[in-house]
């Protein structure tokens, strides 16, 4: 023992380590507390915008990273927003709607050039927000390529083709196609207002460090695989393993390599993950909001990007919003669950042939109107959505309406 170790300083070096490892734990038990604190506070009206913005300081992520010249979007001529817009047969004030919604960033791009950019609530162009379920429609994107490439060789392949660990559950018979369409007859109930539901339970599973393929496995059969829509978070979830499975990349990294090393985006973007670094394909995408623009801008360009590179395949990218069954059409019936129409993880507010839309809770948008070569795209921290479970909380027939009112003042502008 040297001569300044006396069983003082010994006592007090223990102390201090102690002290440090008690850090060290209370650190990391911290994070677990604030994630299950946040996963607690969605949907009963707490306001989110602080949490939307940095979900990488309360779950583990995955960077996935650009590279090459960052693409501008060139300005275009300014469009004042329309004072109003008529819904429920109402007319109704533009920029109340925007606030009561807690809108983060509206963005509107037509003919390639920006004509409106706002932010709000503290956010600005190098902000990064959740996609919520927009992220859905990257992990389409990332199918598309994918079966392209021969790594998938069918959308009519079972799940479990490329997943064998889904065997003996309720995707077992289940088509990659099915799960595309939101149509597995997996059993499932996505009612956010009911702590109880199913996909309550999943967000408790992500929040206490569980598994979200281990979740899968738990799920039954409700109908025949292919007959019904029914919206199921875990349908793309599970897309996200084929996904794994058929490529050995992760959606993160097949993600950086096929799109966000070439789409020009001006920021790096990161994915949410459970505790087993599994992707939540269900929804956990953080880009900029100019960045989903481009993501907008590389479907309505029929898959290819700034520069004119395909990087998604023409073919899907058109039947990504074209429904070929009964149950997907748009319109009130009993084979689905919604009124707007389905396609590949994208959404059709109206009709079968106008414009279509990734949307994620709390209205997040990427709305693309082909005929008028218009996107836009819009973040949100809606902090009553989900608190019951209809449009008056979710207001995204509202939104639409919004959006119809916005493309047709943009054909005003020279």
């Amino acid at each position: 023992m040297g001569k300044g170790w006396t069983p003082r300083r010994i006592a007090l070096g223990a102390v201090l380590a102690v002290v440090a490892i008690v850090l060290v734990v209370g650190v990391a038990k911290w994070r677990d507390i604030e994630r299950a604190r946040f996963v607690a506070s969605m949907f009963s009206g707490a306001d989110q915008v602080e949490h939307f913005r940095d979900m990488e300081g309360i779950f583990p992520s995955r960077v996935f990273h650009r590279a090459g010249p960052i693409y501008d979007i060139p300005q275009g001529a300014p469009l004042a927003l329309p004072a109003s817009y008529t819904f429920g047969g109402e007319t109704r004030d533009t920029q109340k709607f925007l606030a009561d919604v807690d809108t983060t960033g509206l963005l509107v791009v037509r003919d390639g050039k920006v004509l409106h950019e706002e932010y709000w609530r503290g956010n600005d162009k190098d902000t990064r927000w959740i996609s919520w379920s927009v992220g859905k429609s990257f992990i389409s994107a990332l199918i598309g390529i994918a079966v392209h490439e021969g790594k998938i060789q069918s959308i009519d392949d079972p799940l479990t083709k490329y997943a064998p660990e889904l065997k003996s559950t309720g995707y077992d018979g289940v088509s990659i196609k099915n799960a595309l369409q939101m149509s597995s007859g997996v059993r499932w109930n996505e009612d956010y207002s009911d702590r109880n539901s199913d996909i309550g339970r999943f967000g408790r599973t992500l929040a206490f460090g569980g598994s979200m393929v281990e979740f899968a496995k738990t799920l039954g059969r409700a109908h025949a695989p292919g007959t019904i829509n029914h919206y199921n978070s875990m349908d793309a979830q599970v897309l996200g393993l084929v996904l794994l499975r058929a490529t050995g990349k992760s959606p993160s990294e097949y993600l950086e390599e096929k799109i966000w090393s070439k789409i020009g985006a001006a920021r790096d973007g990161y994915w949410v993950l459970d505790d087993t670094g599994t992707e939540l394909a269900a929804g956990g995408v953080n880009v900029t909001l100019r960045d989903y623009a481009k993501f907008g801008l590389l479907y309505l360009n029929e898959g290819k990007d700034w520069q004119g590179e395909q990087l998604v395949p023409a073919d899907w990218v058109k039947a990504s919003h074209t429904p070929d069954a009964p149950q997907l059409m748009p319109g009130k019936r009993d084979t689905s669950d919604s009124a707007w129409g389905y396609g590949y993880l994208w959404w059709l507010p109206e009709t079968a042939d106008g414009p279509y839309s990734a949307v994620g809770i709390y209205n997040q948008f990427v709305y693309i109107d082909p005929a008028r070569h218009l996107v836009i795209a819009k973040t949100s921290a809606n902090h009553l959505y989900g608190t019951d479970n209809t449009e008056k909380s979710f207001r995204e027939d509202e939104t639409v309406a919004v959006f119809k009112a916005i493309a047709a003042a943009s054909d005003k502008v020279k």
